[in-house]
């Protein structure tokens, strides 16, 4: 299950760093993270949201507000793949800060498994813009890219020069060191695990089809009908005590109806030879 909104706030100097951590929902506690941001620069670290709701993304967008009139200059820091979704849909995300990284998303078809890369900005260079080469850690084959480079990129056309990335990198370094390669590994079968934090991913359920009963094969007219989710007696477009559905084993009884009136007219034919052959004896 996905982690409940967790931040923690460090300060060193003129720069704040804060980290925030699960899903950004109606439940968040962003606004009580506001008097401990001051003057100066204050970067936030994004890498492990899962997920953010819309509203999340208003009470973000009113905290970001917040921090802005208090001159503190806004740097995002290793945003997410759901970070970046919703820098590329709202145009107001980052207000006036800037992304100096992100992560990057990549799938490897021969083992399944996904990674998340962690890029710099300023290391992407002019448009049009290109995923880095990532490879499997299972495999060491190049993995795929798991989204569209024009959309997952276009944030990058407006974004600005970060300021003292030195200085920045310097306090990341101290509250949220890098252990080893920056990537992240996960899953698409079953939970899925970002640097600890647990995502649960799992397929879209197909609803079932109607099951349709052949119990009435053979049998004297009475096997079950198909269900299609609608009372007895009752289906979409037909008067009620009528059914779309038939089963095979009904079949005699609509026959038997034939039957009686070919039996008649050969009654009826019968009768007639009679009365036409005992007129021919008597006529004589």
């Amino acid at each position: 299950m996905s982690q409940k909104f967790q931040a923690t706030v460090h300060q060193r100097d003129d720069v704040t760093f804060v980290k925030l951590a699960g899903v950004i929902d109606e439940d968040n506690e962003l606004t009580d993270l506001v008097d401990k941001i001051g003057a100066g620069t204050c970067v936030i670290d994004l890498g492990e949201v899962e997920r953010i709701n819309s509203c999340g993304v208003r009470d973000w967008v009113n905290w970001l507000g917040k921090i802005e009139k208090k001159d503190a200059d806004v740097v995002l820091v290793e945003c997410s793949p759901a970070i970046v979704a919703q820098i590329n849909l709202v145009n107001n995300f980052t207000g006036a800060g800037v992304v100096k990284s992100f992560y990057v998303p990549y799938f490897c078809p021969e083992c399944d498994e996904e990674k998340v890369l962690l890029a710099e900005t300023a290391d992407m260079g002019p448009p049009p813009h290109e995923p880095p080469t990532c490879r499997c850690d299972e495999c060491d084959l190049v993995m795929d890219f798991d989204d569209m480079p024009d959309s997952y990129f276009a944030f990058l056309a407006n974004q600005k020069t970060v300021a003292e990335p030195g200085k920045i990198q310097a306090v990341i370094n101290e509250f949220n060191p890098a252990e080893g390669e920056k990537s992240k590994i996960r899953s698409r079968v079953g939970s899925t695990s970002l640097s600890g934090a647990s995502l649960s991913s799992s397929l879209p359920s197909v609803p079932s089809l109607p099951s349709i009963s052949r119990s009435g094969l053979g049998g004297t007219g009475t096997g079950s009908r198909p269900s299609f989710g609608t009372s007895p007696g009752t289906s979409p477009g037909t008067n009620p005590g009528t059914n779309p559905g038939f089963a095979l084993g009904d079949r005699p009884a609509v026959a038997a109806p034939k039957n009686n009136t070919v039996v008649y007219v050969l009654v009826g034919v019968l009768l007639l030879a009679i009365g036409v052959l005992g007129f021919l004896l008597f006529a004589k």
